[in-house]
């Protein structure tokens, strides 16, 4: 699993960063015409803005952590992580060269490194990373779904499958291994498999919306309705900012023939998010119903 990759499918998914952008499924009224399994890093494995985390207080404080032990590599790690968080990713970056050089065996700074390599677009050095944490700790479970995050997005589903899985076995208590596994199972078609490993992904983050999301795809691809319904409002209300979750309920509406509400969902996605393509083209085919509905 160390050779190199071909990293252009991985370009293109992480050339729009969305926290979200995992599977969402395009329909035509009344048939389901695709699933766009890996449409984007969710993410979720590239750094995401956090405003708390990486506040210039917080930094600050970590700042003077580090100005009383200077040979402190968890002090740089830990500032670096949120310099991250505020989107000052070479500034994280020279932490973590600065964490590593302390200690060449910290393994949480290579994957903490790696995040940062992946916000930049930089997956051939993020896996390089990770394989590096993976050959000083083989059971960290952090860098498996990063690794297997940077496979799936490069369509190497097979090696992706592999880290998912090692992570689970390592009783991973991380939900995003069953969310990535999820997605692949989803991709292929397996949606049974996919409902089960986005309900473990569910039991161990429930305040995350990406698994109800991804759940509601596959519920919706099984024409399960009611309950793709629920997992895309529950996902509206843990976060009510996300295009994609507005977009998955407008499907639902459209299914049902409701194309006011769907119009409406629809629209709503777009506003959140304009370079949405889903969204915009579901406001295309709903509109008509709207307008002959009024």
């Amino acid at each position: 699993m160390t050779g190199a990759i071909n990293f252009s499918a991985a370009k293109a998914a992480t050339a729009v960063q969305r926290p979200v952008r995992m599977v969402l499924a395009a329909f035509a009224v009344g048939s389901l015409v695709a699933l766009a399994g890996c449409a984007t890093t969710t993410s979720d494995d590239t750094i995401r803005i956090d405003r708390a985390q990486g506040s210039e207080e917080n930094i600050s404080s970590l700042t003077s952590v580090i100005n009383s032990n200077p040979s402190d590599p968890e002090a740089y790690n830990s500032r670096g992580s949120a310099l991250g968080k505020a989107g000052r990713f070479k500034d994280a970056m020279n932490d973590f060269n600065k964490a590593i050089q302390l200690n060449p065996r910290y393994y949480q700074a290579y994957a903490n490194r790696a995040l940062v390599e992946r916000s930049l677009g930089k997956q051939v050095e993020a896996v390089q990373d990770y394989n590096t944490a993976l050959q000083i700790n083989p059971r960290y479970d952090v860098a498996y779904i990063g690794r297997g995050d940077i496979y799936r997005l490069a369509n190497r589903l097979d090696e992706a499958m592999a880290d998912f899985n090692k992570a689970i076995e390592l009783d991973t208590t991380d939900g995003r291994a069953y969310h990535r596994r999820g997605l692949i199972f989803q991709r292929k078609g397996q949606h049974a498999k996919a409902i089960e490993d986005f309900s473990s992904a569910i039991s161990l983050s429930p305040t995350a919306p990406e698994p109800y999301n991804g759940r509601g795809i596959s519920y919706l691809a099984t024409n399960d309705l009611d309950n793709a319904f629920s997992d895309f409002n529950h996902a509206i209300d843990l976060d009510g900012k996300i295009a994609e979750s507005w977009a998955n309920q407008a499907l639902v509406y459209e299914k049902r023939g409701n194309m006011q509400m769907a119009y409406k969902s629809f629209s709503h996605a777009l506003q959140l998010d304009p370079r949405y393509q889903p969204a915009r083209d579901g406001v295309e085919r709903t509109r008509a119903g709207t307008a002959s509905a009024g």
